[in-house]
């Protein structure tokens, strides 16, 4: 072994990700230790999120979370790079470009869609795999509406306004959730009957959602039929021709979407690796491309980007999760076989983050010389979403429908990400789901995603700093920065105008001051009397001296002027407003609050959703103060970036 021991992981998927962050929480102060992880692509894809791109839901950045957002403060080396082959006997990964030393390996190249050998499926149907998958099935969605618009033949319209779905597992239930409520949007564009439109979910056992209880089932079958959705129960696909399905009992399904989402198994990777099978899968001539094993139709790619797969499956891995093969060598999720309790574990995310954090402990026990941990799964449940306003779940032994699953589905997606890449990924997931979200698709419906144009604002923005610039100035004209014969450094007694404050010389303010210097006439009568909390504050620590309740007292006018001018001119709108909230709030609980100061306040929220973009020097300094944080060290190990991260050393 090496002076420096090379853990590399294979698979930036939920199980490598999750091994990776193990193993650096780990090692970070070991320099003698170097992780690396490998993925073909410069970020971490949410795959049970996917369905939202194909449905046109959010946008495909929804789905992607860049490993330099996830590792940008870790000691966590990222290589973009394919990986053809791997010697195990020299410990050596190789790509077209480079070869990689490891010590120990953990693999987590996940799994890819099975066809189970039904012909003509995999030329003739689109998968839901990859981000890639989705944005094909998203455009050939409204390809078809826009084709049909202007399709005078009825049987060729049809045809392409008849969505086929075979699989009524996860991922197919999911999917014609999003199609049901795509069709609302797509009908009145190109203004189609929607009865016209055809969503069909085929399903060769007698129920949907196999892995669910009864109850969630039930209601989730319900509630796709009460859409009008058509669910076809014991009707296993026989083959697959261009522009038709064809089931077991003959039955024909005429239409130019065909999607297949009925099984998982090992990716084209794994016929290319030296390891024991514990399951092989039936499509041993399956096609591959440069995206992988996936639905061709509508697929475009040269003759040699199209190469036959072979022999694939899941690789045997025992308690630990290490090869049988070879005692450096892990792997994790999908593409594991592994029975526990006389059932192979599923293929779910939860698999995926217990197996790899089993590896990972485990790579640990053989750089420490320590005791193995076995694998013990625990599930703790399975939620669905059937479009973005219903869905089902089972957790923790209790099922639950509609809002409330879909309510627990965010949480444990917020869970999952914050834990990722913290609070911004959590903040634009947010975004993406309630902020962002188009035609209501979401559980709140459009109420969190109305927008009102930036240039609506200005007016108010400038109202707001004239006002609280004004007040400011007045106080200055009115005393409140002249601090008496003693100067500011042994200010005089009766310079102070901050309300509830008393002197021992018997001096004291006025407690009815308000926030123009004294004139109760051009603010009207207090909201309420000074709450306790402000009068002891007042009694026992600003009169304890007139120096410091002089000084706060200028701060309180310097802050009124600079948030004045920081609203007129645009510049950190968003500080400025919350000074202006945290301002009038403070005037409210001293006694000083009168009606007024609620319009500030209530303007100043409006203020905080960017209004110094529009005509203010918002425009230019926010995203050069954005880049400037995002390339600082506080800002990669808080995960606290404003978007994206600025680029740092990356393994090529």
């Amino acid at each position: 072994m090496s002076e420096v021991t090379r853990i590399v992981v294979l698979g930036g998927g939920y199980g490598g990700v999750h091994a990776a962050k193990q193993l650096h929480k780990k090692f970070k102060k070991r320099e003698s230790i170097e992780i690396t992880l490998i993925d073909k692509n410069p970020y971490h894809t949410l795959m049970t999120e996917l369905h939202e791109i194909a449905g046109s839901r959010t946008e495909p950045e929804a789905v992607q979370v860049s490993f330099e957002k996830i590792f940008g403060g870790k000691r966590v080396n990222v290589a973009i790079d394919e990986i053809d082959t791997i010697d195990f006997e020299e410990n050596t990964l190789r790509s077209r470009t480079r070869e990689y030393k490891y010590d120990h390996l953990i693999i987590g190249a996940g799994g890819q869609p099975e066809f189970f050998g039904c012909p003509g499926v995999q030329e003739n149907s689109l998968t839901c795999w990859s981000i890639e998958d989705a944005i094909r099935i998203r455009t050939h969605v409204e390809d078809r509406f826009r084709a049909a618009a202007k399709e005078p033949d009825k049987a060729r319209r049809e045809s392409m306004l008849t969505f086929a779905i075979a699989g009524a597992g996860f991922t197919g239930v999911e999917l014609a959730g999003e199609f049901m409520e795509r069709r609302e949007v797509l009908c009145p564009k190109y203004h189609i009957d929607k009865r016209e439109v055809r969503i069909v979910v085929i399903e060769a056992q007698d129920k949907i959602l196999p892995i669910f209880p009864e109850k969630p089932r039930r209601r989730a079958a319900e509630y796709m039929r009460r859409k009008g959705v058509e669910i076809l129960l014991n009707s296993p696909v026989s083959h697959a021709e261009e522009g038709k399905v064809v089931l077991a009992d003959g039955t024909e399904i005429v239409t130019d979407t065909f999607i297949w989402t009925c099984g998982i198994h090992g990716s084209q990777f794994t016929a290319k690796i030296p390891l024991t099978h514990g399951s092989s899968s039936r499509d041993e001539c399956s096609v591959a491309t440069p995206e992988g094993i996936h639905g061709m139709s509508g697929c475009s790619f040269d003759e040699d980007e199209r190469y036959v797969v072979g022999k694939r499956g899941r690789i045997l891995v025992d308690s630990h999760m290490r090869s049988v093969d070879f005692e450096n060598v892990y792997l994790v999720g999908d593409i594991i076989w592994y029975v526990h309790e006389d059932k192979v574990v599923p293929q779910v995310v939860e698999t995926a983050i217990q197996t790899a954090d089993v590896a990972a402990k485990n790579v640990i026990a053989d750089i420490e010389k320590k005791e193995k941990h076995d694998f013990k799964p625990k599930y703790h449940g399975h939620m669905v979403s059937v479009g973005g306003k219903y869905g089902v779940a089972h957790v923790m032994g209790m099922s639950l429908s509609g809002f409330f699953a879909m309510a627990v589905k965010h949480l444990i997606n917020v869970h999952y990400l914050i834990g990722l890449a913290g609070l911004n990924a959590v903040w634009e997931y947010v975004q993406e789901e309630f902020f962002q979200i188009k035609n209501g698709r979401s559980i709140l419906g459009s109420h969190a995603s109305a927008k009102i144009p930036t240039y609506w604002a200005v007016p108010l923005r400038l109202f707001l700093g004239g006002k609280w610039l004004y007040e400011g100035i007045k106080k200055v004209q009115t005393g409140w920065l002249d601090p008496g014969r003693g100067g500011w450094f042994n200010a005089d007694p009766e310079a102070v105008y901050l309300p509830g404050v008393s002197f021992v010389e018997g001096v004291a303010a006025a407690t009815s001051a308000t926030p123009n210097g004294g004139d109760a006439g051009a603010w009207g009568t207090s909201l309420m009397e000074a709450l306790p909390i402000y009068t002891w504050f007042a009694e026992n620590v600003l009169s304890a001296s007139a120096t410091m309740s002089f000084w706060m007292q200028a701060a309180v006018v310097v802050t009124q002027v600079l948030v004045g001018l920081a609203l007129i001119g645009g510049l950190f709108t968003f500080a400025a407003a919350a000074a202006s909230i945290g301002m009038g709030v403070m005037f409210i609980v001293s006694g000083w609050g009168n009606t007024e100061l609620l319009w500030y306040i209530a303007a100043a929220l409006v203020m905080l959703g960017g209004a110094g973009r529009g005509f203010g020097l918002d425009h230019w300094v926010m995203p050069w103060l954005k880049n400037w944080w995002n390339g600082t060290w506080l800002a990669k190990s808080t995960y606290l970036y404003a978007g994206e991260p600025r680029t740092r050393f990356w393994v090529k």
